[in-house]
């Protein structure tokens, strides 16, 4: 099985009974004490309709890849926001792409320039 990661996986090392509720928190960004607390409310109200739902989850999703858990925390909430919101993560990388760029111009420029008071202060320290 190839890993993606930006694919929902079942969460057995977090979850307390078949990875669940560990799955969507971890999928999602959530805190996995919120999702619990929202199934049992959901079962509650819903008069046990979301059983049967977690229970085919459980069986139709994989189980998280063993190599997905030892990431950089970095590098997890990097995916986590590429799976909830794509586009907004490609612009802010472009935006830190064109960001860096400019900062680089901007150095270049400077140093490149005809500037005699920085060619002043270059032979003050000479």
């Amino acid at each position: 099985m190839s890993e993606s990661r930006t694919r929902f996986y079942l969460d057995k090392r977090n979850g307390k009974f078949l990875g669940v509720c560990a799955g969507i928190a971890d999928f999602f960004g959530w805190d996995v004490t919120l999702v619990r607390a929202a199934l049992a409310v959901g079962i509650v109200m819903g008069g046990g309709a979301l059983i049967p739902a977690y229970f085919v989850v459980a069986w139709i999703a994989n189980a998280k890849p063993n190599s997905l858990y030892d990431e950089a925390p970095e590098r997890v909430e990097f995916w986590r926001d590429v799976r909830v919101a794509p586009k907004r993560t490609l612009r802010d990388v472009n935006a830190q792409f064109r960001d860096a760029d400019r900062r680089l111009r901007d150095l270049e420029y400077h140093l490149t320039s005809e500037s005699r008071q920085l060619a002043d202060e270059i032979e003050k320290l000479r």
